[in-house]
Order: C-alpha cells, then structure tokens, then sequence
C-alpha cells in the first residue's frame, strides 16, 4: 500500500542515510526560500493576509513571519506558516523541480520551521531530515501522476505539498507509522491549488494553505484525529481522485534510493521558469546591440523561437498587473530588452502597464517548435537600420546543466532579504540559515537577524506589484553613447520621459 510504504519510509529515515549533496542540496533549497520568504513580504499578499487574519484566528505567539523578525514579533504556528508559504511563493522566485515544475520548499519549509519554533529542542540534523522526507515525498508523489495531473489544470506544487508538509511535520513530531498514515490523509482530503489562479494572489495562497493544511494533519493525527491509512492509492484516494493516471508504487520504491531534491534549480528571475530561456535570449540582444551603438527604441520587431510549453504556462499577451506579468513571455522579453534584467522590480503594475513597455511587447511575435528544449530559446530583435541582432539560449542560467553559483545565490538572498532588513540584517540572515544544519535549536534561527525593518509592511510598501516599484533603469542607447532613465513608480510624471 502506498500510503504506509511513504509512512514506513519516512519514519525509518535517519540523517545518516544522507550523502553530502543531498544535505548541501536541502541547505540551499532552505536559504532560497528564506531569501524569497524575507523579500516576498514586500509584495501586497502577504500583509493582506496577515491583516485578514490575525485579528481573527491565533493562538499562542510561538513562531516567526520571518519578514517580521523584528522586535520579537511572532505568530502562532498556523498563520506564521499560513503567511511564510505566502510570501515565500508571491514573487515567482522560489525553487523549480523541472521534472514536476514543483516549487518543493515552500509547503514543506513553512510548516516545518513553524513547528520547529513552536515545538523548540529541534535540532538542524533533525530539521534537515524531517525537511528532507517532505521534499521528498512531494516530489516522488508529484512524478508519479506527472503530467496529467498538471495538465488537466492542477497546481500540483500546492496539491503535492500539503502531503509534503504532512510527512514533514509528522516526522518531527516523532509520530509512528500508522499515525502518519492518517497524517497523510487528512492531508490527501485537503487537496488545494487550480492553475486558474495563476497571476493573481490565489496562486500563492495555494503554498500558504497547502503548508497550514500538511501541518495541521499531523497535529491532528498526532491527536488521534482519524482519516484513512489509504488515503493515497484508494479507489477515491489522492492519486486516483487527482489524476487519470499514476504510478505511485513504482515512485515509492526509489525513495532513499535516488534523491529528487538533487534535481532541485533556483529561479534567477521571479517569474514562470518556462519563459527564463526567452529573457536571457531578450538580455544577451540588448547587449549585443548596445555594443553596436544601437538604439533599442529603433527596435521594429522582435521574434522568439520556444518550447510549446511555454506558451502553454505564460502566453499571456496583454498583462495587466505585476503577477500576471510573470506569466508572459511577451512582457518577460520586452523587460529583458529594455531593462537589461529581470528582477522583481519588473514585475510590478507600474512597469507592465508602462506605455514603453507596452509598446515594445506588441512588437514581440513568439512561436513554438517542439524541436527546442525548455531550457532553450531563441530571440532576434530587429532595427530599423536593417541590422538583426539574434541570441541562441542554449541552457538557460538556473538550469540543471547551467546552474547558479553559490555566489549568485547568495547575492539573490541578500538582494531580496535586504529589501525588508537592510543590508547587515540580510547578511546574518543569510549566515543563519546556511548554517542551520549546524544549529543546536532551530527554533532561535529568527533571532540570529532580529531587529527593526528597515522598510515598511508591504500593505504600505512603495515596492509592491499592486501598483508601485522599486528604482529600475530603462536603457536607450544611441549612437553618442547610453542615456539612462530611473523609473520609480512613485513619481507618475517619469512616464512621459520614456515616451
């Protein structure tokens, strides 16, 4: 039976069965989130959250919003793991399985560090191996109904992920086989997360509810709560009710034997990991034009050559918003052209709706080709001088043949955690949850980067994709040299300086 093969699984996993790189893997999934997690608050969602709840729902202050580690601030462990699996997932910058597209952190991490905390006594060998059974479970679960699941419009990193967070947080309570086998069911009956929701706050409350409902089926279980010890493979369990197809069992007996999170990649920009490719394509043409003294606003046309895919997931042509920004491939090429980059100062209302960039999206043209990996992608940008300048992408940077370095991760950490901390916070921030498995208690990790925000609750932020920015710069290059303009959100007038 599935379920108990999961549950047995899990409950026989000890740190010892690790290799180094599936530790050093889990560590970084672990600080990537936590980066994500920090710098996501800024977004409106989170705070929206917050507000709508707290006021309403709480127990016990036990546990960390972890953008809000500042004067001892704290939740208890159902909203903090409610709004930490918000903002860690808001910004679309979170880790990708690519077999799956699973973003597998999210669900697992905010429950787990949530009990952790309330719990205490939790140490980083523990943590890592209760996280690991989680991610773990999730993504065999997920590559077992892979890709019918998804494709009859599942948003599987959130229907995976309660399991995810079931397995997890039962594993750090210390449950025994059967009662994570009922963990695991009352997870199962809560499943959560439709693509319709894509591009709109929905998408990442998906994450948040995923992570409380995992949680809360372990806390149940552990209580005695009863569900089924099948919940998994019954006739009207998960993976038949979900899917029209699965391979559960198959799936299962690979666990501990080949290890999913050492397939884990890490976003370089904060957006569907399908249309990556084409904005590195975008950045490699502006570069190359800029080198030839081009004028980027001579650009006449621009085409870009992809996997179906990726379509399929961001081929939304006219956004309209920051999030449904990070759903078009079109906006994502325009950005790249334009700004030279794709961070989540791109994504916000005010540089999708800008009329700079609006123009510039209506000139890309993209087609599919079966024939092109989805790592892959081609974009050519053509001037009004005649000259075309092209780029072949052919492992896009975040890939797993083209990974990011340690050293752009950590700066991507303390780019986004630096948002909400300040510098010097960001960096113990960083130093903290690189070395968690290293730590005594896990539950003091908030503290190690306590202090006051250096910047404001998103609700208030000038930083939010609900309508506002963070300082960006749009490159027009001509031929005595590049003329930079700031476009800060805030200040409306700017607009007319791009037209």
């Amino acid at each position: 039976m599935a379920t108990q093969q999961l549950a047995t699984w899990a409950v026989d996993l000890q740190y010892a069965n690790f290799t180094a790189p599936v530790i050093a893997a889990a560590v970084t999934s672990l600080y990537n989130w936590a980066g994500c997690a920090i710098g996501g608050y800024q977004q409106t969602a989170p705070g929206i959250a917050l507000n709508a709840t707290s006021p309403h729902f709480g127990g016990p202050p036990t546990s960390s919003i972890l953008a809000l580690a500042n004067d001892s601030t704290q939740t208890d462990a159902q909203i903090a793991a409610f709004i930490n699996g918000i903002a860690g997932h808001v910004d679309d910058y979170d880790d990708t399985h690519l077999a799956t597209i699973i973003h597998p952190t999210g669900t697992v991490a905010s429950a787990l560090l949530a009990v952790a905390e309330w719990k205490g006594g939790v140490n980083g060998s523990d943590f890592l191996t209760a996280f690991i059974a989680g991610v773990e479970a999730e993504l065999k679960l997920g590559l077992s109904v892979w890709p019918q699941h998804y494709d009859v419009g599942w948003h599987d990193t959130s229907t995976t992920g309660s399991i995810g967070a079931a397995v997890a947080v039962s594993k750090l309570l210390g449950l025994d086989v059967p009662t994570m086998q009922q963990a695991i069911g009352i997870a199962c009956t809560q499943v959560i997360g439709m693509q319709e929701f894509f591009g709109s706050d929905t998408k990442s409350f998906h994450i948040g509810r995923a992570a409380q409902g995992g949680m809360i089926g372990a806390l149940l279980a552990q209580s005695g709560f009863t569900s089924s010890l099948q919940g998994l493979e019954a006739q009207f369990g998960w993976v038949h009710v979900v899917s029209t197809r699965e391979n559960v069992t198959a799936e299962f007996d690979t666990l501990g034997k080949s290890w999913e999170i050492l397939s884990n990649t890490f976003k370089p920009y904060p957006c569907g990991i399908v249309m990556h490719p084409s904005i590195e394509g975008a950045i490699e043409v502006q570069s190359t034009a800029l080198g030839k003294g081009l004028n980027m606003s001579d650009i006449t046309s621009v085409q870009a050559r992809v996997n179906p895919e990726t379509l399929v997931l961001t081929g939304q042509t006219d956004p309209e918003t920051g999030l449904e920004g990070k759903f078009s491939v079109y906006h994502g090429i325009a950005i790249g052209l334009l700004f030279g980059e794709a961070t989540p100062s791109q994504f916000t209302d005010a540089i999708v709706t800008n009329s700079t960039v609006v123009a510039l999206r209506k000139l890309v043209n993209v087609t599919t080709d079966a024939s092109v990996r989805e790592d892959e992608a081609y974009v050519s940008a053509l001037f009004k001088d005649g000259t075309n300048v092209t780029q072949h992408i052919d492992h896009v940077i975040g890939s797993l043949d083209n990974p990011l370095s340690e050293a752009q991760l950590k700066t991507k950490f303390i780019g986004q955690a630096s948002l909400v901390l300040g510098e010097a916070r960001a960096e113990k921030a960083y130093e903290a949850f690189t070395n968690i498995g290293n730590m005594s208690d896990v539950s003091t990790i908030a503290q190690l980067f306590a202090g006051a925000n250096g910047t404001s609750n998103s609700t208030n932020s000038t930083t939010s994709a609900s309508g506002s920015s963070g300082a960006s710069t749009l490159y027009f290059v001509g031929p005595n040299g590049v003329a930079s303009f700031t476009v800060i959100a805030m200040i409306l007038g700017i607009v007319a300086l791009l037209l």
